[in-house]
């Protein structure tokens, strides 16, 4: 019995070995299962998980089409200079797009271009909500704004003026309206505020407006003012502007504003009492912004030529379709026609020229401007003329530009300029680099000098070719044209819109070269007017056809007749003529 329990406890015995050995084994294939499988396994996709991560820290972010907001140091932005006018780099001239080390602040506003789901992607426009004495407050004195004319009722229906009666059957039965060729300061803001992309979030806004009436004021204190009240408003403005944070994405340089007239207004030479105007655009703050006027200057980089208000302000597409259709289908029996006044009191005006050219002809009407009671105050009398002519003649003014060109050109008739300030360089957001598609051309000199018949040269037109330039001018009406700030046209850009996308194009380049550090260095800023004529893709200048129009003669010598600060003065001396 003995022996039989001493055999059934080896067997156990043993049996308690064999289980001990195989937890043993199994313990240790386990581990070597673990060890492996950290060490070999892991360790692979670590490496994927590495060189994933390594390659989202190069994607580039501002390719989402959705903006983000990122928390980040913003890099300033200094700037010192004014933008050139119409600075545009060659795009292939970049083969890649480099890695970009800084955030900029006006990132995110770049990127909502990105965002095609969203209409106003990379067209927002933040308003700045100004102080009234800016703005508003001059329309409640409005009868201060001309020594002249009283403005107020010119600031009735948004800035249009009255409705124009149209007892000959001139114009339209609606839409137009006697509006005061100044009066673009209050026709423009009245149009942003009916503008579809409005914002009041400035980080994604692609330009900033600055709703000062900057026209107005200077008209406030041009005679019998001394320069600190002339000057008060501007210095009181920029000191408002720099102060708010806006300003310091980009220290000015995305912001604009309109001045319902010509520069020469606002480019004060001296601090003598004598001088003519304000200093506004010579302000270091105002220099980094953009102001459109009706008339800029050809030497300097800040200002920007827009249209002069014309009569007609339509309210829906259907009334410029139904406008250009009756221009196409008028009979026109003068070959060309004139509405001014002399300038005897400027030697080089071709005025008098032109005046005596049209007397002696039988193909031209001529409509005499002088004070005082006349037809040229009549805008149902200017337009009749217009729509009977098939050219319009359109000498300098008191300076380069007048609205009379504009007024011409909505009637379908074909503009004949004398000098490339006139137009050529001032509208080049609006009207085509390419004059001859839609006017004459006729040197000063070849009136001054040599006295050619301008009968004679319009006569060598062919009737083919001039309806081909006609065709042209009443396909521009839309973008040379104020629609009704009341309203918006519905497919048409008019010359509000146009306006607007020269500003965000310009400041949306002016970013991406300071993303892609270009600059350049090469930019004359007394040649501003020639960077406006570039051909696509190009960015320098050399001499150019029209250098002598615009010297600047240093001794009162030369050809160029060089509007000035007593331009200027004459322009107003001359305001009571509506198409002096």
């Amino acid at each position: 019995m003995r022996r039989r329990h001493d055999l059934m406890e080896k067997g156990a015995a043993k049996n308690q070995n064999s289980r001990l050995c195989c937890l043993v084994s199994l313990s240790a294939f386990f581990w070597f299962l673990l060890l492996y499988f950290h060490f070999v396994v892991l360790a692979g996709d670590n490496s994927n998980a590495n060189t994933k991560s390594n390659y989202n820290d190069h994607v580039d972010h501002s390719a989402l089409s959705t903006p983000v907001s990122v928390d980040y140091e913003p890099a300033q932005v200094h700037v010192t200079h004014a933008p050139p006018r119409k600075i545009a780099f060659p795009s292939d001239t970049v083969t890649e797009t480099p890695r970009m080390e800084k955030n900029f602040p006006f990132m995110k506003a770049l990127r909502t271009a990105e965002n095609k789901s969203d209409p106003c992607g990379g067209r927002y426009i933040y308003v700045h909500d100004l102080p009234s004495r800016f703005n508003e407050d001059m329309l409640k004195e409005c009868k201060s704004l001309s020594l002249w004319t009283n403005m107020c009722k010119f600031t009735t229906n948004a800035g249009l003026g009255p409705p124009l009666e149209n007892a000959e059957g001139v114009f339209s039965n609606t839409g137009w309206y006697a509006t005061n060729q100044f009066a673009v300061d209050v026709i423009f803001s009245n149009r942003m505020k009916q503008y579809e992309c409005l914002t009041k979030d400035s980080s994604i806004a692609a330009a900033v407006f600055v709703p000062f009436y900057a026209g107005f004021d200077i008209a406030r204190y041009l005679w019998g003012f001394n320069i600190s009240v002339r000057d008060a408003a501007s210095l009181d403005l920029v000191d408002w502007l720099v102060k708010r944070p806006e300003w310091s994405i980009m220290n000015g340089r995305d912001h604009f504003l309109v001045a319902g007239r010509i520069t020469w207004d606002f480019r004060r030479l001296s601090e003598e009492e004598s001088d003519w105007g304000n200093k506004l655009l010579f302000l270091p703050a105002a220099k980094n912004m953009s102001m459109l006027v009706v008339e800029s200057s050809p030497w300097n980089a800040n200002d920007f030529g827009i249209p002069y208000p014309t009569y007609f302000h339509p309210a829906k597409d259907a009334d410029v379709f139904i406008w250009q259709d009756r221009m196409r289908k008028l009979e026109r029996k003068w070959l060309f026609s004139f509405a001014g006044a002399p300038r005897p009191g400027n030697p080089k005006s071709i005025r008098g020229q032109l005046i005596d050219q049209c007397r002696s002809s039988k193909a031209c009407k001529l409509l005499e401007c002088d004070f005082g009671e006349s037809k040229c105050h009549s805008p149902s009398s200017i337009m009749k003329m217009f729509q009977s002519s098939l050219f319009c003649l359109q000498p300098q003014g008191d300076s380069y530009t007048r609205r009379s060109a504009f007024d011409s050109m909505l009637a379908g008739c074909i503009p004949v300029f004398f000098h490339p300030g006139s137009a050529y360089t001032q509208y080049t957001w609006h009207l085509p680099k390419n004059y001859s598609k839609y006017s004459v051309f006729i040197p000063e000199d070849d009136i001054r000098k040599r006295n050619i018949s301008i009968e004679e040269r319009l006569s060598q037109i062919s009737p083919e070719q001039v309806k081909i330039m006609r065709e042209e001018v009443i396909g521009l009406i839309p973008r040379l044209v104020y629609a009704d700030p009341r309203s918006k046209l519905e497919t048409l850009n008019d010359a509000f819109d146009v306006a607007v996308q020269a500003v965000i194009d310009k400041v949306t380049k002016l970013r991406k070269d300071i993303i892609e550090d270009r600059t350049d260095d090469n930019f004359i800023e007394e040649n501003s007017w020639k960077y406006a004529l570039l051909p696509e893709g190009e960015h320098e200048v050399g001499p150019h056809e029209w250098d002598p129009f615009f010297s600047k003669p240093k001794d009162g010598s030369g050809d160029s007749n060089d509007p000035s600060p007593e331009a200027a003065k004459n322009s107003w001396k001359n305001e009571q003529r509506n198409h002096s």
